[in-house]
């Protein structure tokens, strides 16, 4: 059974929140791609989490059949960890009868290919 997906990327956030990212992160090209990480790595360890509880196992039972520590599953449901192996997810999804999928999209205000300096859209 597939996870639902929250996607944080497109959900309106509440005026708050967006009223501070236009303020500290939109501008600002190191604090953004911070952000886009910290995305990333809370999305991994939500849909980990939810994996592994929906398959009712403990961190430890889900450790034994990856073959690793339950400390080691603990760091990767962890949203702050940013230490993830590609090989690891992979073995971490292979026990919860998943897989993962890598995309890499082009960033928003990337420059175009040929070197254009005109903003992509």
């Amino acid at each position: 059974m597939p996870v639902a997906e929250k996607n944080t990327r497109t959900t309106p956030p509440s005026p708050g929140v967006a009223h501070l990212y236009d303020r500290y992160v939109a501008g600002d090209p190191k604090q953004r791609a911070a952000y886009e990480s910290h995305l990333d790595n809370a999305a991994i360890a939500r849909q980990i989490c939810e994996l592994r509880t929906r398959a009712g196992l403990t961190q430890r039972a889900l450790a034994k059949l990856v073959g690793t520590t339950a400390s080691a599953i603990c760091r990767i449901e962890d949203a702050n960890y940013q230490g993830h192996s590609l090989s690891m997810l992979r073995r971490v999804a292979a026990a919860l009868d998943a897989r993962v999928e890598v995309r890499i999209v082009r960033a928003r205000n990337a420059r175009p290919a040929g070197g254009s300096l005109s903003r992509a859209r």
